[in-house]
């Protein structure tokens, strides 16, 4: 079979344009394998970091950089990483660009130690790291290097407290300053030793304590006297005087069981016997009926008249209405 010129040109022509594509996007940094990973990162500054740049954990390339995109502002630079080869990367690492004088500027990747990993298309934290001018200043001299991030710290210390303090801020910490002033004028006529309040007050503390010392004797008398009367209830036989409190209390009771048991006795008869209380109670119903009779009929028993004669009616054998209320025996 006979192939013409033309054909073999063609084909060659195909081929070269295909080598020319795929040449191409192996410069852009575009991996081949669409299986790979996708990351993203964000920064401020990319530091001349374009496509195709490494992307390297522990100094070895694992990616490309495969885009650059800053938008229309430019204020962040969104950089996209195909990885070339499968890696698990931790959701604590961080992504820093590292720019070389002489040779191509990587992206570094510098590993966390979480236990949860980046998934595809996930975007990477990243922090700043200084420039060639910052790393050869601090290789030249530590100790100017070390002052000049002092000095920025301090630049941002300083700016965070101007932003914190405002005007009302300001206000209130004038107004307090204002009130600590006059406080310490109150403690200045406090403190007078003229006329101050304090000096008042040890004046009254040096008469009361004058006083004490002048009624000193007075005050040893007094706590003579106490202290001879407090001998004097010391030396008092306490115990003996509640013993014989016991021993009388014990007799009384014995006497008081002696009453209520012995009922042959007269004041066990007394309290325990209901007949001579039954006797009293006749008695005085007798005498209150013998009353209300020599009331009723006085003829009965006195007669005071010359022509008069005896009151012959029946005596009264119940109580009159006026002593109903008397204690009776029925």
């Amino acid at each position: 079979m006979n192939i013409s010129n033309e054909t073999k040109i063609g084909a060659l022509a195909a081929v070269a344009i295909v080598f020319l594509i795929l040449g191409f996007n192996f410069l852009k940094g575009t991996s081949l394998n669409t299986k790979h990973a996708k990351y993203y990162a964000v920064f401020h500054d990319i530091s001349g970091l374009a496509n195709g740049n490494p992307v390297s954990i522990n100094g070895k390339q694992i990616g490309t950089v495969s885009n650059t995109d800053g938008g229309r502002d430019m204020r962040l630079i969104t950089v996209t990483m195909s990885m070339n080869v499968p890696v698990d990367i931790p959701n604590n690492s961080i992504a820093i660009i590292d720019p070389s004088l002489l040779g191509t500027t990587t992206l570094e990747i510098h590993l966390g130690d979480s236990p949860k990993f980046y998934q595809d298309g996930d975007t990477i934290s990243t922090e700043a790291k200084g420039g060639l001018f910052d790393a050869a200043f601090q290789k030249l001299d530590p100790v100017l290097y070390e002052v000049k991030n002092a000095v920025i710290s301090l630049d941002s210390l300083l700016g965070t407290v101007n932003s914190v303090f405002d005007d009302k801020t300001k206000n209130n910490i004038k107004g307090t300053m204002d009130n600590l002033q006059k406080s310490s004028a109150n403690l200045e006529v406090l403190l007078n030793t003229q006329t101050g309040a304090l000096a008042k007050t040890l004046d009254n503390v040096s008469s009361f304590t004058g006083g004490l010392k002048d009624n000193n004797e007075k005050i040893n008398h007094v706590m003579s006297n106490l202290d001879a009367t407090t001998t004097t209830l010391s030396k008092l036989d306490l115990e003996k005087t509640l013993d014989s409190l016991d021993l009388t209390i014990n007799t009384l009771k014995r006497v008081v069981t002696k009453i209520n048991s012995d009922t042959t006795g007269t004041l066990g008869k007394l309290i325990n016997n209901d007949h001579l209380y039954d006797n009293l109670t006749s008695t005085s119903n007798k005498l209150n009926l013998l009353l209300d009779d020599v009331r009723v009929h006085p003829k009965r028993y006195i007669s005071i008249s010359v022509f008069g004669k005896k009151d012959k009616q029946a005596p009264l054998m119940v109580p009159l209405a006026d002593t109903v209320n008397s204690p009776y025996t029925k």
